[in-house]
């Protein structure tokens, strides 16, 4: 019997906690919950004989990786997985994995929740502007990118999108119905709107800067659902100081949110926390898809999605 410890900071839903435990005691493993804590070392404590955690946007540091001496392997319940130390799971023998896809739906419909209320003025009376005919750009195309672009071919707009994946694969973008560009700078020169899906690494990390953002019109949009490092914050401010009709919205909140609030009211959106996957449907998804991925590891030691060496 392994102890499988769910630590959430920020809690599964009832139904989703269920629909876990039902999936870890069928197959003969203990469930473990540590919800709601407040301080590091409750995640300390409870690590500390479990063989397999399941966390979200909760930290499994170096400190808490090796205080569980019993740990082979650690899900993330979704996408991104830079809350997760990978290279303190390597070195401990740790398999590390995410759930990719199942937070996706929820992320792409958030994308043009945002995108509306911002080109309609937040829906305060004001003249705002519609979204057919406008050139939408995706940077990054995985599992959210692909359905923003299938939403965005709903409303009318057109799509372009950078990714090595495009590059490789032409016929993604057919179907898709999305056009390729070449390098990212080209794609915030071609669009009105880009929406960033990026991971947050050494390569993106404040990539969203000046030089970019400046190649976008005067009445351009950034939505960012992706990780608060990867736009350049003061670079932001400088570009909606230049630009007045420039928008930004982000599912992230800027280290500079006060500034940015006060300044650009009327052009800044930001949610009071990540809410990208706060739907019922990926708060389930996203669960049940952790816990069966360690089922199955422990079963059959599949390591389908492991993001660690």
């Amino acid at each position: 019997m392994k102890k499988i410890l769910v630590a959430t900071e920020k809690p599964f839903s009832k139904e989703a906690v269920d629909g876990i435990r039902k999936i870890v005691e069928e197959s003969g493993n203990e469930l473990v919950l540590l919800e709601n804590y407040t301080d590091n070392q409750q995640l300390l404590d409870a690590v500390a004989e479990v063989d397999a955690m399941i966390i979200r946007s909760d930290k499994a540091t170096r400190e808490v990786i090796e205080a569980a001496k019993n740990l082979k392997v650690v899900v993330r319940a979704g996408a991104g997985y830079d809350n997760i130390d990978l290279e303190a799971a390597t070195e401990k023998g740790v398999v590390a994995m995410n759930t990719p896809g199942q937070n996706s739906n929820a992320v792409a419909e958030l994308v043009f929740g945002m995108l509306i209320s911002l080109v309609r003025s937040g829906f305060d009376g004001a003249a705002g502007s519609e979204l057919r005919g406008k050139k939408l750009g995706l940077h990054a195309f995985g599992y959210i990118g692909k359905l923003v672009a299938q939403i965005a071919n709903g409303f009318g707009m057109e799509v372009y999108a950078y990714s090595p994946s495009l590059a490789r694969n032409p016929k993604l973008g057919e179907e898709f119905n999305v056009t390729a560009v070449q390098d990212p700078v080209m794609l915030y020169e071609k669009c009105d709107i880009v929406s960033l899906h990026m991971p947050a690494n050494a390569d993106t990390k404040g990539s969203i800067n000046y030089e970019v953002l400046s190649k976008m019109p005067d009445n351009g949009v950034i939505i960012n659902t992706a990780r608060k490092e990867v736009v350049n914050e003061a670079d932001m401010v400088r570009i909606m100081e230049e630009k007045p009709k420039f928008k930004y919205g982000t599912d992230i909140k800027p280290g500079n949110h006060d500034e940015m609030a006060e300044k650009f009211a009327k052009r800044y959106l930001a949610s009071a926390k990540k809410c990208g996957a706060q739907t019922a449907e990926a708060n389930m998804n996203a669960g049940l898809a952790a816990a069966n991925q360690i089922v199955k590891f422990f079963q059959t030691g599949d390591e389908t999605f492991r993001v660690n060496k």
